[in-house]
């Protein structure tokens, strides 16, 4: 036994001496790092270990590790931002969530998870080989194009698969919905301040040229003339910051009706949200936002009392639920109006201006039926668009292949999200992108059906709305949300969760409420 353990022990005073050696020889290199002044391979080297250590997690643990990607997905911009725009951190996400997918698959193939089996995958699978084929496109000026439309358009179908075995409970439910509420808190109220304050917070005085464009933007009223910025919070641009409010508003009213259904403890923090991202939006400075958050007040509302459990009082607590959101977002907007009058009347003043029919400077049948159509029909004034010019030619981002090809851009996009798939892929392409999306949304909606009158109506009647708006109206405005990774991986990752809710109401929800509630569904 002694003799067994002299061995264990030799390795273990090897692996000690391995492990001085190598913090000696980091320390050394920190130290010479910064007496050269040179802290930014310090931070990439800091980023690496990291990521090194998450890999580690995620391989052992694939649902720990999702919430590692997960936030690492939401404040990878502000790294950007602060550290360069290099390869290695727009494409950190991507790898993470690669090394997720495959810890997941591996205990699938154990029988730990179960696989989700997607009836709309036929469908998909039309598009998805329309995709695969159009990367080879002849008329496309670079293969690296193609991969990365593909990527765009394809990779985050992966999460549908993740977001389905996540849920195994309501407790994973309220565990994910209730970070995604202190997430849409802290980024909206980020962007909030940033607002208020001015870009020079959360923007370094020195930013890569690709991103200082996006993310340092003023607008004008038309009439009033009055200056505002338009924050970005932690992201590049102020796009993606608007795009992420509108699926936390959406998220945040979905949380709120879940929440009051099956418990009476955490459901403040709905409403909390709710009135945070109602103060961002209005700072936000976005149109499309405000206009998909006003139309989603009464389509939220209606869904939620048509699906509300009228048996045992659920529709009159949904009601008061739905009251109290809506109190919760004006107190929050009349209170900005008071503390910032300045900063906040110049958003309203653009709106007003620009969005009432009334004003001189009205722009929303223009922006929303006109202009549209015009570049829709530009699509098809192009040579090439029965075959398109091949995938990725007009996907955001494209700007970074010409750079790597040092050529300029090949000039395909146009603002309108059927018109820029008939100028990538052809004329097939939205033909298809209807078939699948219907699909989609068709089988959803059965979904949807069987949770009528239970706890998850609510919150999968939210994910059944974000779905419909990014699929449809979004898309017919253009294509960048859908290929936007935050509204991409939302959107696959909701799917997944909401095909899993019917197999949970099998399992009988941990009572919370006081003596006296009727049983919860």
């Amino acid at each position: 036994m002694n003799g067994a353990r002299i061995p264990a022990i030799r390795n273990q005073a090897v692996i000690g001496l391995a492990m001085f050696g190598a913090a000696f020889w980091l320390a050394w290199e920190a130290g010479g790092k910064i007496i050269a002044g040179d802290l930014r391979s310090l931070e990439f080297a800091a980023l690496v270990i990291g990521g090194c250590v998450a890999a580690m997690v995620i391989l052992r643990n694939w649902r720990t590790g999702f919430y590692l990607f997960f936030v690492w997905m939401m404040f990878e911009d502000l790294v950007r931002k602060y550290m360069g725009n290099g390869t290695l951190l727009f494409f950190g996400k991507d790898i993470l969530l690669a090394l997720v997918f495959a810890a997941l698959y591996r205990d699938v193939r154990r029988r730990r998870e179960k696989w989700f089996r997607a009836p709309f995958l036929p469908f998909l699978a039309i598009f998805i080989w329309l995709g695969a084929v159009q990367i080879f496109n002849q008329n496309s000026p670079s293969i690296l194009y193609g991969l990365l439309g593909f990527k765009l358009y394809f990779y985050y179908i992966l999460l549908m698969y993740v977001g389905y075995a996540l849920i195994r409970s309501d407790e994973d439910l309220r565990k994910f919905l209730t970070l995604n509420a202190l997430l849409a808190i802290v980024i909206g109220g980020l962007g909030i301040v940033q607002a208020i304050v001015g870009n020079s917070f959360l923007n370094p005085r020195h930013i890569d040229s690709a991103l200082e464009e996006l993310s340092k933007l003023d607008k004008v009223s038309p009439i009033s003339g009055q200056v505002f910025n338009l924050p970005d919070s932690v992201f590049v641009s102020t796009g993606r910051f608007g795009q992420f409010l509108l699926i936390g508003f959406i998220l945040a009213a979905g949380t709120a009706g879940y929440l009051l259904l099956h418990s009476r403890h955490g459901r403040k923090i709905g409403y909390l949200a709710i009135g945070t991202i109602g103060i961002a939006i209005l700072m936000s400075g976005s149109r499309g936002t405000l206009m998909l958050a006003l139309g989603s007040v009464p389509a939220l509302a209606a869904g939620f009392l048509w699906g509300a459990p009228w048996k045992w009082g659920g529709a009159h607590r949904l009601v008061k639920a739905l009251r109290r959101a809506f109190i919760a977002a004006a107190l929050s907007v009349a209170g900005m109006l008071i503390l910032f009058p300045q900063q906040a009347g110049s958003r309203i003043a653009f709106y007003t201006e620009t969005l009432l029919p009334s004003s001189s400077s009205y722009e929303l049948s223009h922006r929303t039926w006109e202009y549209p159509m015009q570049n829709l029909m530009g699509a098809f004034s192009e040579k090439h668009w029965v075959v398109g010019n091949g995938i990725g030619t007009g996907s955001l981002g494209a700007q970074y292949v010409s750079r790597l090809l040092k050529e300029p851009p090949p000039g395909v996009w146009v603002e309108e999200g059927y018109g820029d798939m008939v100028a990538e892929m052809g004329v097939l392409a939205p033909l298809l992108w209807l078939l699948w999306t219907a699909a989609l949304l068709y089988y959803s909606w059965k979904v949807l059906r069987r949770l009528r009158a239970t706890r998850f109506f609510p919150i999968a009647f939210a994910i059944f709305w974000y779905a419909f708006l990014l699929l449809y109206p979004i898309t017919y405005g253009g294509l960048a949300s859908y290929q936007s990774y935050t509204c991409n991986a939302y959107l696959w990752l909701l799917v997944g969760i909401l095909f899993r809710l019917p197999e949970l109401l099998g399992n009988p929800p941990v009572q919370l409420g006081a003596p006296g509630v009727p049983p919860r569904v």
